[in-house]
């Protein structure tokens, strides 16, 4: 059996899909198998597909007759057919260092209860300018899961791009199929799934690279506001659980409400009316939220006041 079972999910990703690939076969570690997904695609994809699904290390080449609409839905078939230990999830529009595997793995051993190894990634644009870049403090560090997503997966999601990531498939056979049903942030409630599950182990290395242009699902959700509908959903189904402290959950639905006061203006009025919407779901929440906000405009109140009485004094 391999260690790791590396997925590619691709949908139209013709123009990366060589260097994805090529980043992957020549990784240093070399106990993996791959399994090659196309979910219909209608540019070049397949036939690219076709070139590299004859290596021996191609264990599955699966081309859907229909697109199957959700990226999660792709994951969850290729999962079910990994053999491996450990389930990779390379993006076809992202490409890694070479040593991404070994580093990863290697990691993953120190640790039997580790169910996550991931790395840090640079957010790359089309004309290959970097966007962003992760960081962490330590070279390596090993945390608890559910101590990891209360720190750090709740306002935003740290694992941002699933190809920085290796995780446990023992751990995926313990979780609901409730990500599949996202379009958008499946990612992010299938990583806190994940991590309930044991520990986390993070690398200071940065190591894979996540291309970000025109075609990204992601780009379409942030642009029209949409992205804050589906987290609103999720962290709503994250609260109907109760395996989070639910002052925690409070806390990150007010900043991203507050995030989405400032940066709405944007956004077309029929989304704002289904983004309000969403936040008025859960009342008490939009309640106390409202509270707060008014408490905020009280203090900033007084601030000018107290500016204007210093500056009429001074005058």
């Amino acid at each position: 059996m391999p260690k790791v079972s590396v997925i590619v999910p691709n949908y139209n990703h013709a123009p990366f899909l060589k260097q994805r690939l090529e980043s992957i076969f020549s990784q240093t570690f070399q106990d993996f198998e791959i399994i090659l997904l196309d979910d219909c695609s209608t540019d070049n994809s397949i036939e690219i597909l076709k070139e590299y699904s004859i290596h021996p290390k191609v264990s599955h080449f699966i081309i859907n007759d229909i697109n199957s609409c959700s990226p999660f839905k792709q994951w969850k078939k290729g999962i079910e057919l990994a053999k491996g230990e450990y389930i990779w999830i390379a993006e076809s529009d992202d490409w890694c260092e070479l040593s991404l595997l070994e580093v990863l793995v290697y990691n993953t051993l120190k640790d039997e209860e580790i169910v996550v190894s991931y790395c840090q990634s640079q957010i790359i644009h089309e004309d290959m300018s970097i966007r962003y870049t992760s960081t962490h403090p330590k070279m390596s560090e090993v945390v608890d899961g559910q101590r990891f997503t209360s720190e750090n997966m709740l306002i935003g999601n740290k694992i941002f791009n699933a190809s920085m990531a290796i995780f446990k498939k023992s751990a995926f056979n313990s979780i609901s199929d409730e990500y599949t049903k996202y379009k958008f942030c499946g990612d992010w409630l299938f990583w806190i799934l994940i991590l309930f599950q044991g520990k986390v182990n993070i690398s200071g290395k940065v190591l894979n690279y996540f291309r970000y242009h025109s075609k990204n699902t992601s780009t379409f959700f942030y642009t029209s506001g949409l992205n804050y509908i589906e987290e609103l959903i999720l962290l709503k189904y994250l609260k109907s659980l109760k395996i989070l402290d639910q002052r925690l959950i409070f806390k990150a639905l007010k900043t991203k409400y507050l995030f989405y006061i400032e940066n709405s203006k944007n956004i077309s009025i029929k989304n704002k009316g289904e983004i309000t919407n969403c936040f008025k779901t859960n009342l008490s929440l939009y309640n106390r939220m409202g509270v707060y906000l008014k408490y905020c405009f009280l203090q900033f109140k007084l601030i000018v006041k107290i500016f204007i009485k210093n500056f009429d004094a001074r005058s």
